[in-house]
């Protein structure tokens, strides 16, 4: 093996942390992919969110559940019962979700919705994402623990406001007053703990 070749196999990479500084690590290292799998996408601000909850007028939920375990299902719940959003289940497996139609798909909606809400893995943004576009919906919202950069990257520039890693339901909650540790609304807000 040439010198050469040696070191651009050995050689590091520079690699920039969250902080500005810079060192040298082997791609394939450990700290190096720990690295380069961080967040570094940010999505909208607080007031932002309360914007788009504000102005929506219908919810569609990707992925419900007709399963009363299923976090979708509690969402959809809570949307029903506590806000004033038409609310549109899709889930090409079921009939009906509490009492609602559910539909297929998107595409077989009676309206855009102003926010398209997501229970899906991470790896099916990116089908979302797509039919999401071809609806001409402008707000996909992916629930707690979906997480997926590259998609919300390519939507943002196709024009669609993308939310990430929060659940409809506590921000929606928690911007009108009905959110508290045990996720009851005491209709006090204050930084103080109450003594019992």
């Amino acid at each position: 093996m040439t010198d050469t070749l040696a070191n651009a196999i050995t050689a590091p990479d520079i690699t920039v942390m969250p902080n500005g500084l810079s060192c040298a690590l082997p791609a394939d290292s450990p700290l190096a992919k720990l690295l380069n799998s961080q967040r570094t996408w940010v999505g909208p601000t607080a007031k932002e969110r309360l914007g788009i909850l504000r102005r929506a007028k219908s919810v569609a939920i990707v992925g419900a559940s007709p399963n009363a375990a299923r976090s979708s299902y509690f969402v959809g719940t809570y949307l029903l019962s506590s806000s004033d959003y038409r609310v549109y289940f899709v889930n090409p497996n079921a009939d009906t979700i509490l009492g609602e139609k559910a539909y297929p798909d998107l595409a077989s909606l009676p309206e855009v919705p102003d926010i398209v809400d997501v229970f899906r893995k991470s790896s099916d943004i990116p089908a979302v994402i797509d039919d999401v576009l071809a609806i001409g919906a402008k707000v996909v919202w992916m629930q707690l623990g979906i997480w997926n950069e590259d998609a919300a990257r390519y939507g943002q520039s196709k024009g669609l406001t993308v939310v990430m890693d929060r659940c409809i339901k506590i921000e929606h909650a928690r911007f009108h007053g009905g959110l508290h540790l045990l996720g009851f609304d005491t209709g006090v807000i204050t930084a103080r703990k109450t003594v019992r």
